[in-house]
């Protein structure tokens, strides 16, 4: 269970977190619709790379693995706060609120298994 987790993990962040880095047109729209610079946009994309590096190296060992996926659903967490301050309707929300909770069912999964 923990391996197929991580396998979506990365299929979610890891696209989305390169478009970050490189600031494709639909990235930078994007921050500039929450006012946030496309310099910040990239730190968080470059989170998410480092996020999924740690689910994947995490399927080896366990506490990396554990820590990247708290950050993911902590990241997650501050994406949807982010998605509704901005005025944003709560469907907007909603792929942030279930992605935050895979990577909390990594971790817990994570943690009991290993």
């Amino acid at each position: 269970m923990t391996t197929v987790l991580g396998i979506v993990l990365s299929l979610v962040f890891l696209p989305l977190g390169l478009a970050k880095l490189a600031a494709a047109p639909v990235m930078r729209q994007a921050a500039a619709h929450f006012g946030m610079p496309v310099r910040l946009y990239r730190v968080v994309g470059a989170l998410e790379v480092a996020g999924v590096a740690g689910v994947l190296m995490g399927l080896t060992w366990t506490p990396l693995g554990v820590a990247a996926a708290t950050g993911l659903t902590l990241l997650m967490a501050a994406a949807a706060v982010v998605h509704l301050r901005h005025g944003d309707p709560l469907p907007r929300a909603v792929p942030a609120v279930v992605v935050a909770l895979v990577s909390l069912t990594y971790a817990a999964t994570a943690m009991t298994a290993g």
